[in-house]
């Protein structure tokens, strides 16, 4: 017998991502004592510059958008009581059909097998009983969480582990809650076009699809804080023109979809390590 702690790795693409849909899960493990492992495969040097400058304009420089992001993911995982931060450092490859795709060094055009066999050594190094990763769409189609993704299964493949494993995702009702508060916050959404419509259909799922519901209410105020660390980063910035109190009544759940499990734990389920205390 070992005195292997039960451990959750989360596997993200860039700097910031373990905040929005993992932050809860990751407070709330490890305040149950739980090993907390977060994976950033990319530097996420695409990221937008001091002051918003967008990747491309000048004054944007990616080194030292990366080295800034960095140190927010370290106040982040303060916030959050992460137990262990791993990189795998490759370079942000930036939204689908960017120049930057096509770099040899991005984590798009890094070979599937590399990057698993990378990510192999840490997972027989932390042994986690659950993984979370994204779909293979990268739940929006952003290349890096798409190869996340990638990296993630293949991983699994090449090692003898058999962690319950997980995609994040955003249930229907989920997703018309978070548009409504986007109007209360007087945000102008138009009406989508029946393409728009039927592409953020595509990233949400039926509510009786979602297998995993796990209640974060009580880490709402870690994940705020989590994701104030990451201000700089345009997307954010939504979120935190809220209120605490409005923003835990808005993100007090965090969901999933199960896609690996060897515990027959019954589904849906509220806890990732359902079968496994």
């Amino acid at each position: 017998m070992t005195d292997q702690p039960l451990t959750l790795m989360a596997v993200h693409a860039h700097p910031d991502d373990e905040a929005t849909g993992t932050g809860g899960v990751l407070a709330r493990y490890a305040a149950e004592d739980i090993r907390t492992v977060l994976v950033t495969c990319t530097d996420g040097g695409c990221g937008d510059g001091p002051g918003g400058v967008k990747p491309g304009d000048p004054g944007h420089d990616p080194a030292a958008v990366a080295l800034m992001r960095r140190q927010k993911r370290e106040a982040s995982c303060d916030v959050l009581k992460i137990s262990e931060l791993e990189t795998l450092n490759y370079a942000d490859s930036g939204m689908m059909g960017w120049p930057s795709n096509d770099a040899l060094a991005s984590f798009w055009q890094t070979p599937v097998q590399e990057g698993a066999a990378r990510l192999a050594d840490l997972m027989r190094h932390y042994r986690p009983d659950v993984v979370v990763t994204y779909d293979e769409n990268g739940f929006y189609g952003h290349p890096d969480r798409i190869q996340a993704h990638r990296i993630t299964m293949a991983t699994l493949e090449m090692t003898e582990l058999t962690p319950k494993v997980y995609r994040t995702t955003m249930p229907r009702s989920g997703m018309q809650r978070f548009g409504e508060a986007m109007h209360e916050f007087g945000e102008d959404i138009p009406e989508p076009d029946p393409a728009e419509a039927a592409a953020m259909a595509e990233i949400s799922l039926l509510d009786d699809e979602v297998t995993t519901w796990v209640d974060t209410t009580a880490f709402s105020g870690q994940k705020f804080d989590s994701l104030a660390a990451h201000a700089s980063q345009g997307e954010n910035i939504f979120f935190l023109r809220m209120s605490k109190e409005r923003f835990g009544e808005l993100m007090d759940m965090e969901t999933f979809v199960r896609v690996q499990d060897a515990t027959d734990a019954a589904v849906p389920e509220n806890d990732l390590f359902g079968g496994l205390h």
